[in-house]
């Protein structure tokens, strides 16, 4: 079975010690944390399947790391499950209009955990797969506008691709092209450029047709799985 990536923030260290447990016991590997600025730091400098957010916290309470997830360029699609002992309507709309994903009410149940994981594990993968990031050594063409740059990729996941072509900056909208190897498929797509410095960039899909998605979802199995 895949062993998920899972983040858990909780100030209480009762809750904090049962969740790490019952995640553990389902195949997880989990990083506790008490302290959400801490937390705020990490979702920007590692890639989560999923995240246990507290919603009443000191310093930076649920909604607000909620908000730093979504920001994070690492995972701004990442599940996040947000753990309180509220119920109120304007609570879950809050919730869910900073990015919450699901709900867990507290105080916190083992079975009812475990059920909630096994639910949304589905989405983790998902979320794991789309951004599994495999190498590949080709060469692409980089169009901004009417200016076109040939540089040569980096690596390759289903949401995006990293490459080396220069003259590209964060917020371009770029169309890329590049042939697959084993398959021959090119590859045009559309995207935006997230990052970038003076070696490498990071471009996001925007548009994939079903052909395409489909061939790089194949590419990188073939990668993962030799």
């Amino acid at each position: 079975m895949l062993s998920l990536k899972v983040l858990v923030v909780e100030d209480d260290p009762a809750s904090l010690e049962l969740m790490t447990e019952v995640l553990r016991s389902l195949e997880a590997e989990v990083r506790p944390l008490s302290d959400s600025q801490e937390a705020a730091v990490l979702v920007n400098q590692e890639k989560f399947d999923g995240i246990f957010l507290d919603l009443e916290m000191p310093n930076l309470n649920g909604f607000a790391l909620a908000k730093e997830v979504r920001t994070s360029s690492w995972n701004r699609l990442t599940p996040i499950v947000i753990v309180t002992a509220r119920d109120e309507r304007d609570t879950m709309q809050q919730a869910f209009a900073t990015g919450a994903t699901f709900f867990l009410q507290k105080p916190i149940d083992k079975r009812k955990l475990a059920i909630l994981f096994r639910a949304v594990r589905g989405t983790m993968v998902e979320n794991r797969r789309r951004y599994a990031r495999v190498p590949l050594q080709t060469e692409v063409t980089c169009k901004v506008g009417a200016k076109a740059s040939q540089g040569r990729t980096w690596n390759l996941s289903q949401g995006g691709i990293q490459v080396e072509a220069g003259h590209l900056s964060p917020g371009d909208k770029v169309r890329v092209s590049f042939r697959l190897p084993t398959s021959g498929v090119v590859i045009d797509a559309n995207g935006t450029v997230k990052w970038g410095n003076e070696t490498r960039q990071g471009i996001e899909f925007a548009k994939l047709t079903n052909e395409a998605h489909e061939a790089i979802r194949k590419f990188i199995s073939q990668v993962e799985n030799p």
